[in-house]
């Protein structure tokens, strides 16, 4: 299959219309037309499926940079140009196979990775060699807030931490999956030289041990610091391993209790409480680097209020995608044309509504991310190294693969109920006849998986915005993960209603309009969890009862 590229250029750049000066409309300009022809040409073959650090990517990233331009916005990013460049790490196996040795009272058991271990090394590069014995420390959480301390009466110190990974079924989902992604923080904070993980069961229903074999070989990435230093999500830690059944049951062995009934205490919402192991560990696994940019393109649409245009609201969505496979027989490309071509057409029709009508009094940053895929990594690059000041974000909206194959009657704010931007929201969808639902899957903790989450944690409100479940979105979003989803077939052969596009990005560009018109800024409501933990002295709003 080939898309006619060089016709989706065409008509995307016809369909810009001139630049120029903003000027007054009542209904704000968003064409169906053009947002397919922007999913056109991000989707075409000759783009290579998008992946972070290729020439498809960069084609992509100019492709954005020349419709901002075209449309008048101004250069947001670095150094008065529109892009930001990324530094990337790529941690690949190097050496022998990766080992895990579990020594229990009934002998020592080796296992490679790939087989019923999934064994990571240090992400600096190097060889890790561990030994030491183990201690349980449940799901290996600190919040003084919650009340939680797993680690309470366990020494840690110079040895490996066993963890459950996975949400607490006795936790609010959302919080729950932000301590998770805390484990190896917390585990080095405590002195541990290692962790090995067990997943709960339902982290083993939500992926099975085959998805995360397929993953045991695969480079990992990271973003890299200013100083030229990968950041490091394990914090020290230089040797991690995930297990199936079978190495989790002997890592328990001769234990006061057994792997089965910590898994089954959190099955009946019963926080295991942590205790010493009898057996000992030995990871070993080697690894390397390289390094490697990729950008962000970012625009700005100037505010007109004095008081109010150095205040920002940011619009994101990640503009990369999976790339080519190419030991992959038959169609091998991943286009990604919902997942997130039609994100970033979304983007660029919200900006061209901007560009058409009254200059919003707060001034808007459109931000078109990379390696989203790769870990939210251009989005946490961007939140460490913002371009405008990150006191000065009031709130963000992330755009991530909108489900366009229905007629949509509802959307989900994900992390709306956090702050007011969840009523911006809900105004906005009363004036189209389209309700804000509640989240329909929070055990998937969309919220913190999602590139907003790297903005929530800077202090700042912000959401990742899907059409719902309602008048047939269910089955089609289902039908996408089935088949679709991380798919070649996630083409512009779907059965896309583009009208619907037009319709997502209306809603989007009526909260974006509300937030930057707003006399008062995005809060945090009250006694928010994460309002509280990532900005302490913003002020709040009560929440609505």
């Amino acid at each position: 299959m080939r898309n006619t590229l060089f016709a989706a250029v065409a008509a995307a750049c016809l369909l810009a219309g001139p630049t120029g000066a903003f000027s007054q409309t009542s209904e704000p300009d968003i064409s169906a037309e053009r947002f397919r022809a922007h999913v056109a040409f991000l989707a075409d073959d000759l783009l290579e499926g998008r992946e972070t650090g290729t020439r498809g990517h960069e084609i992509a990233a100019r492709y954005i940079a020349t419709q901002f331009d075209l449309m008048g916005l101004k250069p947001g990013g670095e150094s008065g140009g529109w892009l930001q460049s990324v530094g990337l790490a790529e941690i690949g196996v190097t050496g022998a196979a990766p080992t895990l040795v579990i020594t229990a009272p009934s002998g020592a058991k080796t296992y490679e990775n790939g087989g019923l271990a999934i064994i990571r090394g240090p992400i600096t590069g190097g060889d890790a060699d561990v030994t030491a014995d183990t201690v349980f420390v449940g799901f290996g959480m600190t919040d003084k807030t919650l009340g939680i301390d797993d680690y309470k009466g366990l020494d840690a110190k110079g040895k490996v931490v066993v963890i459950m990974r996975g949400a607490p079924l006795s936790m609010e989902s959302e919080s729950g999956a932000h301590l998770v992604s805390e484990q190896a923080r917390n585990a080095a904070a405590h002195g541990a030289v290692g962790v090995v993980y067990v997943r709960t069961l339902p982290a083993q229903k939500a992926s099975s041990w085959k998805s995360q074999q397929a993953t045991a070989r695969s480079a990992r990435t990271t973003w890299v610091q200013k100083d030229g230093v990968p950041f490091d999500s394990a914090y020290g830690i230089r040797a991690t391993a995930t297990v199936d059944t079978e190495p989790g049951n002997l890592l328990f062995e001769g234990a006061r209790q057994s792997l089965a009934e910590v898994l089954a205490q959190d099955t009946a919402k019963s926080r295991p409480k942590g205790f010493a192991l009898k057996t000992k560990v030995t990871l070993k696994a080697s690894t390397s680097v390289r390094k490697y940019t990729s950008p962000e393109v970012i625009g700005v649409i100037e505010g007109s209020d004095p008081k109010l245009k150095d205040e920002y609201v940011v619009l994101m969505g990640h503009a990369d995608h999976l790339g080519v496979r190419p030991n992959m027989p038959g169609d091998n490309i991943y286009n990604g044309a919902l997942d997130n071509g039609a994100g970033i057409a979304t983007l660029l029709e919200v900006a061209h509504a901007f560009t058409k009508g009254e200059r919003p009094r707060r001034s808007l940053l459109i931000v078109a991310n990379t390696a989203e895929e790769k870990g939210l990594l251009g989005a946490e690059y961007f939140a460490h190294y913002p371009t405008v000041p990150v006191d000065k974000i009031v709130a963000g909206i992330d755009l991530d693969m909108p489900m366009l194959m229905y007629d949509f009657t509802d959307v989900v704010a994900y992390g709306g109920d956090h702050s007011t931007l969840g009523e911006a929201f809900r105004k906005a969808g009363a004036t189209m006849g389209v309700t804000v639902s509640p989240d329909p899957m929070p055990e998937q903790t969309i919220f913190v998986r999602s590139d907003h989450y790297a903005l929530v944690k800077a202090g700042i409100p912000a959401v990742m915005l899907a059409t719902g479940m309602q008048n047939g979105g269910q089955a089609a979003w289902d039908s996408y993960f089935e088949k679709n989803y991380h798919q070649p077939s996630d083409d512009m052969k779907l059965p896309i209603r583009w009208a619907q596009g037009a319709r997502f990005a209306k809603i989007n560009y009526l909260v974006a309009r509300d937030l930057a018109d707003a006399d008062q800024r995005v809060r945090w409501y009250a006694k928010d969890y994460f309002g509280d933990l990532f900005a302490e002295k913003a002020a709040k709003a009560e929440k609505p009862k």
